[in-house]
């Protein structure tokens, strides 16, 4: 069994028709407005790769004992930035210097 094929002719929707040559002729002149741009969102800043120790080294470790008790706050973030260490040796750094006395 088979059907006619044929092709149908696309709508002709007078309305919409209408409305779009209403609003091109509404406002001819200025076209600013309407839709704003969406801000874009930023990218963030990049870190660069940290490349701090993992052991203390002789001149880390002579650092440590003598500028970080003069520190007015010494958290391990603190140390870690400034001695470029690991932030676990810095806590540990800070627990011996707490057993020795030094904070």
């Amino acid at each position: 069994r088979s059907y006619p094929s044929f092709a149908m002719p696309p709508k002709n929707d007078k309305k919409k028709d209408a409305e779009k040559s209403a609003k091109k002729d509404k406002y001819p002149v200025s076209k600013s407005g309407g839709k704003a741009k969406m801000k874009k969102w930023s990218k963030g800043r990049v870190r660069g790769k940290l490349n701090n120790l993992v052991l203390f080294n002789k001149a880390t470790y002579y650092k440590l004992c003598k500028e970080v008790p003069n520190y007015k706050l010494i958290p391990p973030a603190v140390i870690s930035e400034r001695l470029e260490i690991h932030g676990s040796l810095a806590r540990a750094a800070l627990q011996e210097l707490l057993s020795k006395g030094f904070i």
